[in-house]
């Protein structure tokens, strides 16, 4: 007897029921999470977007540098070995690429970032603007000196 009530077909469709609506259920959750979890993804890429971005501007204002301190050095190192106006050449050449590699690194950086917006904060641009500008005086102040010197 017991046998024919566990095989009773309204008793087995309302557990199936029951079963199918809890499946659904847990269906319903995980879509959810992988949707979330999508988002955040999403916004992670924005972020190494974003700091990407900032070792781009890095590289370029070391680059910047790295010219400008050739530039001045090439009029110390090689005084005496070379024609002077070879010399005014190539540290001239080499500060102008600084100035270049300045103004470029600014232009890099001041581009939209689609969205989404990312959580990490972008260098302001005032900042930005104020430092290479600066840097881009330092360079006109050395190919001035390269020449008077």
């Amino acid at each position: 007897m017991m046998r024919v009530m566990e095989n009773d077909p309204g008793k087995v469709a309302v557990k199936a029921q029951v079963e199918l609506a809890d499946s659904a259920d847990k269906l319903t959750d995980s879509a959810a999470q992988q949707t979330d979890s999508a988002d955040r993804r999403t916004e992670l890429a924005a972020d190494r977007t974003v700091l990407a971005a900032e070792r781009t501007y890095a590289a370029w204002v070391r680059t910047g540098l790295a010219a400008l301190a050739s530039g001045i050095g090439a009029r110390a190192l090689l005084d005496k070995i070379v024609a002077p106006w070879f010399i005014g050449i190539t540290g001239s050449v080499l500060i102008l690429f600084s100035g270049f590699c300045f103004a470029a690194a600014v232009w890099r950086q001041m581009g939209k970032v689609a969205p989404p917006r990312p959580d990490a904060h972008r260098i302001p641009p005032s900042l930005l603007i104020a430092v290479n500008g600066f840097l881009a005086l330092v360079s006109l102040a050395a190919l001035v000196g390269i020449w008077l010197h």
